[in-house]
């Protein structure tokens, strides 16, 4: 599982490099160019960005489910603000303290270390030269439904909890307001979405985004974790192509599949599917106007 989840990540971070820059992967003919420039995630204002260390993907959310077979295999990949990994700290905590001997007998790896390697992996993120990295993680704010680990991961790291009012960008340096003064920021863990993050390049009317922190990540003055854009690598339909891109970048077989997918712009396909509705999952594709999940076994001949 391990191999399996490090290979995909890789491939997906060559991806986002790749189509963020040359582009190499449509030119050779792995992936239509349609693919790119239907989906709503292709952030053209991030092409051309190239973080410090290279890395976009500093935190993944790979979701793995068992099938029949008793085969694990990959459901589904979040790479732009994965969110959960708290409660896991925090239930392993408590069953710890319920269950002792289940942990004791069993050798389960532990997870407390998470938020130290997380902060770990932001510091090694910062822009070159920059030896005291100043990290901080930006909330939209107590209304967020993840807020509670928005603040459990800022105290565990010793790092400042921010929002958007609390930033401000000059000269192509960003900057957060703090009871000492003005203090330079060099990497932004950011739990709030590519569409409100900033106001100059995206949603105008947000108001939980700092204007000009695209342009001062642009000129290598900040990191963006999870890098912008990165919803390109995440989407349904580019899921169906992710082994192909693991055999293309990292001249590899997949350790872990997919699960069967189908793409239903193949009319022969989509004939095939509509005709076993009931037995499938369909699942929206950025951009379609798809309004959720259907699942197939679970649903009305209406639905």
């Amino acid at each position: 599982v391990e191999a399996g989840v490090v290979q995909r990540v890789r491939a997906l971070e060559a991806f986002l490099s790749d189509v963020y820059g040359p582009a190499e992967v449509v030119r050779d003919g792995v992936l239509p160019r349609s693919v790119l420039t239907t989906s709503a995630s292709f952030c053209r204002p991030a092409y051309g960005i190239r973080p410090p260390n290279g890395v976009r993907v500093h935190l993944a959310g790979i979701d793995l489910v068992r099938d029949q077979a008793g085969v694990l295999r990959v459901l589904e990949d979040n790479l732009r603000v994965p969110s959960g990994m708290s409660y896991v700290v925090e239930n392993r905590r408590t069953m710890a303290r319920v269950f002792p001997d289940l942990f004791m007998e069993q050798h389960v790896r532990p997870v407390a270390s998470y938020p130290g390697r997380l902060l770990d992996a932001l510091r090694r993120s910062a822009p070159a030269g920059v030896e005291h990295p100043i990290v901080v993680l930006l909330t939209p704010g107590v209304h967020n439904a993840a807020y509670f680990e928005h603040a459990f991961l800022a105290r565990k790291m010793g790092i400042e909890l921010v929002e958007g009012r609390d930033l401000f960008c000059h000269e192509h340096v960003l900057y957060m307001r703090s009871i000492g003064g003005e203090q330079r920021v060099d990497v932004v863990y950011r739990r709030v979405n590519d569409d409100f993050l900033d106001p100059v390049h995206f949603r105008s009317d947000s108001v939980v985004g700092c204007p000009g922190m695209l342009n001062a990540a642009r000129a290598g003055n900040v990191t963006i974790a999870n890098a912008i854009g990165n919803g390109v690598a995440d989407d349904k339909l580019m899921y169906t192509y992710v082994p192909a891109l693991i055999e293309y970048y990292l001249s590899e077989r997949p350790l872990l599949p997919n699960v069967v997918t189908y793409r239903l712009d193949d009319p022969e396909v989509r004939s095939e599917c509509l005709a076993r509705l009931d037995q499938l999952v369909v699942k929206p594709v950025e951009g379609s106007g798809g309004t959720g999940i259907v699942i197939g076994p679970h649903s009305s001949d209406a639905e």
